[in-house]
């Protein structure tokens, strides 16, 4: 087993790539969860159910056309491709593909600091995870 730096990651929303104005991405996955006790338990029983989750991503700000406010603002409320390389570019490495919902795009200003940006993403589907070739 080794160790991956998170500078290798790339990350690409409506086939746009984004990583060079990325700092910081999550890709969370959940699954329902339903309570299937009946009478005479004295635990609760449970089993899973659909699969869901969440993505975001966020990063210094830049104007041009590919930067992510050019990218982003148009994309929400509309469901796109979002592909995640946690371990970068390469044949054998992981990518999870999967289509989300863009539901926010935030810009913050610090009077002392560089403009920065997020976006928040729900998963809408099943994720394809395979190894690039």
């Amino acid at each position: 087993m080794t160790f991956v730096h998170g500078r290798l990651t790339v990350i690409t929303l409506n086939a746009v790539d984004l990583s060079a104005f990325t700092n910081t991405s999550s890709f969370e996955r959940e699954s329902d969860e339903h309570d299937v006790t009946c009478y005479g338990a004295t635990d609760h029983v449970v089993q899973g159910g659909l699969g869901k989750g969440a993505a975001s991503m966020g990063g210094i700000y830049d104007n041009g056309a590919t930067g992510p406010r050019d990218t982003i603002e148009p994309l929400i409320g509309t469901v796109v491709t979002l592909i995640r390389k946690p371990e970068g570019t390469g044949s054998g490495l992981p990518q999870d593909s999967v289509s989300v919902l863009v539901k926010k795009y935030v810009e913050s200003s610090p009077v002392a600091d560089m403009v920065s940006w997020s976006c928040e993403m729900t998963l809408a589907g099943a994720v394809t995870s395979t190894n690039q070739s």
